[in-house]
């Protein structure tokens, strides 16, 4: 669920769908990493309050969606992508 409510389902992204991004975003854009990063997560949520969302096509589309789940909603969505740290880098980052 991110900050404004919304309950999103979120799927890390498969080889497939990686290789459809770079083909949606072209040569240019998929050398930009923060612009591709943002793209991969806004493209990891398949839905909406239970409404599918459509894996976008082209960079008009993924804008769009990245524009429709704000910055609250990628916040939440790459939360979820995020790996859990392992249990020895806790303890490190604790101080242990």
């Amino acid at each position: 669920m991110d900050e404004d409510g919304r309950l999103l389902t979120v799927r890390p992204p498969h080889a497939l769908d990686q290789l459809r991004l770079f083909k949606a975003v072209g040569p240019l854009l998929a050398q930009n990493q923060p612009y591709l990063g943002m793209a991969l997560v806004a493209c990891a949520v398949i839905g909406i309050d239970g409404v599918p969302v459509p894996s976008p096509a082209n960079e008009q589309q993924i804008e769009s969606l990245v524009m429709r789940l704000g910055d609250s909603g990628l916040r939440a969505a790459g939360a979820v992508l995020e790996p859990a740290p392992e249990p020895s880098e806790m303890r490190d980052q604790a101080g242990n």
